[in-house]
């Protein structure tokens, strides 16, 4: 019966909800804006990977570095389009 039971996908949930109150603290707390905003992204990009690991299943086949590389080529493409869209229209480059 233990075997049916879905650990990780349960400890998976219970980390996404403390996830989820840690990016409602910075909402309802009195935080500066910078500190704010690096709570966020960094509880994001963890909640993302969660998604990706546990509820996606990721890393269950047996090309999981195909999928985790590709994972990190997308955030590298997001990464560089962020950054690029601030270089041209916030910094006048």
């Amino acid at each position: 019966m233990a075997k049916f039971f879905p650990k990780g996908q349960i400890m998976g949930f219970v980390f996404s909800l403390i996830l989820t109150v840690i990016a409602m603290l910075v909402y309802f707390t009195d935080m500066s804006f910078t500190t704010g905003m690096v709570i966020l992204l960094v509880t994001a990009f963890i909640q993302a990977g969660l998604q990706f690991i546990v509820f996606m299943h990721a890393g269950e086949t047996n090309d999981k570095w195909a999928i985790y590389s590709n994972i990190v080529y997308g955030i590298g493409l997001v990464v560089l389009t962020v950054l690029g869209s601030l270089l041209i229209l916030l910094w006048d480059m």
